[in-house]
């Protein structure tokens, strides 16, 4: 009979926490350490900033709002323009809808919100780092483009820019992240949950109508100002395509 050899044990995750509350830092860092992961803990945003910026790669951050120096918006603004593609799970106790859109529109890939159940904020950050593990699985191969074009529209990915018939617009990462993938895609009609897969990187309960928010913005500043018109078409009953004007 053939014995054969155990399998090796996956390396454990590299997760950082930003969270300014002792007794919440300590709890985290408890818990995900049985993922397993290795965490590292940062108690302001400056210092949570520095450590993504500096110490990477990370599997994961889990993201406080309310840090003192530089708070959870601006840490997440700065990241999604230096680091892209980092999965960040937000942690606040601000439990409004305006709230949770905020922050997924600045680029967090979720938000949880204080008190929070352990098991499933663990969940969710499984969640998340399987999908950046299958993202980075299916994608960066030679044929993806860096930059895309449509009629007047140009795009550049590794810049995280577009132009409008040569004028910079004014795009937040999530609107970037949705221009981009309507680009890459056109004449093809997408869902609202679809888009949420894709865009956002999994269902987001209760989120859907964000889509609608984002694209509403997007029309704006794309100027498709009518229905039947622009870069943007609605498909009644469906969902949304994208097209060159």
């Amino acid at each position: 009979m053939t014995t054969l050899p155990a399998p090796h044990p996956l390396p454990p995750r590299r997760l950082l926490v930003v969270e300014d509350d002792p007794d919440i830092a300590a709890l985290l860092h408890q818990h995900l350490a049985g993922l397993p992961a290795q965490v590292t803990l940062a108690h302001d945003g400056r210092q949570g900033l520095g450590l993504a910026m500096s110490r990477g790669p990370w599997d994961a951050m889990v993201l406080d709002l309310g840090l003192p120096g530089l708070n959870g918006w601006d840490v997440c603004r700065e990241i999604r323009a230096q680091a892209g593609d980092l999965p960040i799970l937000m942690l606040s106790a601000r439990a409004t809808e305006a709230d949770r859109i905020q922050g997924l529109d600045l680029g967090a890939d979720d938000y949880v919100t204080k008190p929070f159940s352990l098991q499933e904020l663990t969940a969710r950050l499984r969640a998340l780092m399987r999908r950046s593990a299958a993202r980075g699985a299916h994608g960066g191969t030679a044929d993806t483009p860096s930059t895309l074009e449509a009629g007047a529209l140009r795009m550049d990915h590794p810049q995280r820019q577009a132009w409008l018939a040569g004028r910079v617009l004014p795009l937040t990462p999530r609107e970037f992240d949705l221009l981009w993938h309507f680009a890459r895609h056109p004449g093809r009609v997408f869902t609202r949950d679809q888009l949420l897969d894709s865009v956002w990187g999994g269902a987001h309960d209760g989120y859907d109508h964000t889509v609608n928010a984002h694209i509403n913005r997007l029309r704006s500043k794309l100027g498709d100002n009518r229905r039947d018109g622009g870069f943007i078409r609605t498909v009644w009953g469906v969902g949304y395509r994208f097209e060159a004007p």
